[in-house]
């Protein structure tokens, strides 16, 4: 038999090794639409082979569920060129030297287009691609670039051959693509086949232009959030050095794919967030509610786990009453701790397929081997015990898993970071509320406390103690944060910081970013040990930031992890397993 045609011997090579193939990462990649036929270039799959990946051509279907379901199943998404966007999804008028529109494609991409950016999935948009990334992610696209054009656009040549060319920013992903692979890119100038007569016209806030042609048409843009996104002009998959940006993108993939099985693994625990802040506003945390940076979907969206969700109690200034403070019509601040509580889990029980209270370690593993979310209880502020040490105890009774005995401001339990010095430290009724809260199970956190509280609690407990939420002070001088000798103090006596995202604890000036957050989580792994940190992001209670903005993005968080070579068991301590270990060991009474 000809061995061309055996299909025996073929299959024959594939189970004679296991496993049968090595893990590659998927490339979903918009299929053209024409004549009631799906269809794509060969070059476009062809690259993705080629760079290492594995094609996966989607349909222009406009099913949310199927979106959805396909967005599950691939780890990046190359969004390919065709026909003029319908100008009605822009809000305009049809121009006259408008070309064909294809409406089978243009709702599909636009959906697709949301959908992965909100879950964080590597994007490279190409001519039309790119066009949809400003339409999809709040940019504008010119219907017709002839009144500014003075370079040809739209070649005669074959497709493989360049007819003009680009300059690219030099502190830019593209400019670093084909600066390691192209001497093309030496000169920050590229030379690119052209088939387009439409071009971005403003990027939007998400992005940045990164090359521009002669005559100013912007030529590629990038993400301006930290993000796996970008989009180019021209067509690389019919040139000789287009395979760069194909096996950028696979790259991309491959740390994607990475992170979602490390979050498979791993239970990914933020130790502190202020999303009922909100609750007056009237939230939904089973839509993707844009008044808060927590719900269900952004949490799925980022691949995270559970949350310690806290009742913040604003510290009445002097001649203020706690009523003042608050939006919620209540007797006291333990009436309003219980209120909180009693909304949250309303949450819960309305979603309760989904989203599940927790108490302890345990319960939090058992929830994310169910697939349910968690929320754990937390008091910022023990304002809420109202001077009266046996309210611990019924808000340990609750679920309440950490106090933080203070704000911004003194109370009768110790002084703020912010405060006046009234206790010159802990009071003798703070000392009284941790021996009880050492009794009862429940963690001490000193994120807010001034310093002299700080080293009285460390003094006074019995059990390690937390920040839930601080960052470090040699970094952003701030007297929120932790002093290295602080943070020194907490490790020895077993206890953990968890950095924050708060933007004014991570630097002093200018706009934080992912990389601040990872440059203080870095400095206190310096100075404590890979065993005493942690992230608490302060979400909905103003923390988030450019790269970090919400629970959807927390997934970046660790794709930074894995960028830094931590092994998969330091990925767990930092993602909530250091906090967990000391709750478990406070818990253990």
């Amino acid at each position: 038999m000809n061995s061309h045609f055996d299909l025996q011997s073929r299959l024959d090579a594939v189970y004679a090794q296991y496993p049968e193939a090595g893990c590659q990462p998927v490339i979903g990649i918009t299929g053209n639409y024409d004549d009631l036929t799906c269809k794509l270039g060969e070059g476009y799959y062809k690259s993705v082979l080629a760079a290492g990946g594995v094609p996966l051509i989607i349909p222009p279907i406009a099913d949310t569920d199927t979106i959805l379901n396909t967005l599950d199943r691939v780890d990046a998404l190359i969004l390919s060129g065709g026909a003029d966007f319908n100008p009605l999804w822009a809000g305009e008028e049809p121009s006259p030297l408008l070309h064909g529109i294809n409406q089978e494609r243009d709702l599909p991409e636009l959906l697709i287009t949301r959908l992965a950016y909100n879950r964080q999935i590597p994007m490279l948009g190409i001519c039309r691609g790119i066009q949809t990334l400003a339409m999809a992610l709040g940019g504008r696209v010119m219907q017709d670039i002839s009144a500014k054009a003075t370079v040809k656009h739209s070649q005669d040549a074959n497709r493989s051959e360049p007819t003009h060319s680009v300059a690219v920013e030099q502190d830019s992903t593209l400019y670093r693509i084909y600066q390691m692979s192209s001497q093309e890119g030496a000169g920050g100038r590229l030379f690119v086949n052209s088939f387009h007569h439409q071009a971005v016209e403003e990027p939007g806030s998400k992005f940045r232009v990164v090359a521009k042609s002669a005559d100013g048409i912007i030529e590629a843009i990038e993400s301006s959030e930290y993000k796996s996104i970008l989009g180019v002009q021209w067509h690389p998959e019919c040139l000789a050095d287009g395979l760069p940006l194909f096996q950028w993108l696979v790259g991309e993939a491959r740390s994607y794919r990475q992170a979602c099985h490390t979050h498979d693994r791993v239970l990914t625990l933020d130790t502190h967030c202020d999303t009922p802040m909100f609750f007056p506003q009237g939230i939904h945390f089973d839509h993707r509610d844009p008044k808060i940076l927590v719900d269900l979907h952004k949490m799925t969206e980022g691949r995270q786990d559970a949350t310690i969700m806290v009742c913040y109690l604003p510290q009445p200034k002097p001649g203020e009453t706690f009523a003042q403070q608050v939006s919620f019509e209540v007797s006291g601040p333990k009436a309003y701790a219980d209120l909180i509580f009693d909304k949250i889990e309303t949450i819960v029980n309305q979603n309760s397929r989904y989203l599940s209270l927790a108490k302890t370690p345990d319960d939090l593993w058992m929830n994310k081997h169910q697939c349910r979310k968690s929320i754990m209880l937390g008091i910022e502020n023990g304002l809420a015990l109202e001077g009266d040490i046996a309210n611990l105890k019924h808000f340990a009774e609750r679920g309440v898993v950490y106090v933080t005995l203070c704000h911004n401001g003194d109370n009768d339990i110790c002084d703020s970071a912010r405060g006046n010095n009234t206790h010159n430290g802990v009071s003798q009724f703070g000392e009284q509320v941790i021996h009880e809260m050492n009794r009862l199970g429940i963690l001490v956190d000193m994120s807010h406390a001034g310093e002299k509280s700080f080293y009285d609690a460390l003094d006074i407990s019995a059990k390690p103690i937390v920040c839930s939420h601080s960052s470090s002070r040699a970094l952003c001088d701030h007297p929120r944060n932790l002093t290295d000798d602080q943070m020194r103090a907490l490790a020895a006596k077993g206890g953990v910081a968890q950095t924050t995202i708060y933007h004014g604890f991570l630097r002093k000036d200018g706009e934080a970013t992912i990389r601040d957050v990872m440059a203080h989580l870095d400095h206190a792994i310096d100075v404590m040990g890979i065993d005493h940190v942690g992230l608490g992001t302060d979400f909905d209670g103003d923390g988030g930031v450019c790269g970090l903005a919400d629970s959807s993005e927390l997934i970046n968080f660790t794709r930074q992890l894995l960028a830094r070579r931590y092994s998969e068991q330091d990925i767990q301590k930092i993602w909530g397993g250091n906090f967990l270990r000391v709750m478990k060991q406070v818990q253990n009474v």
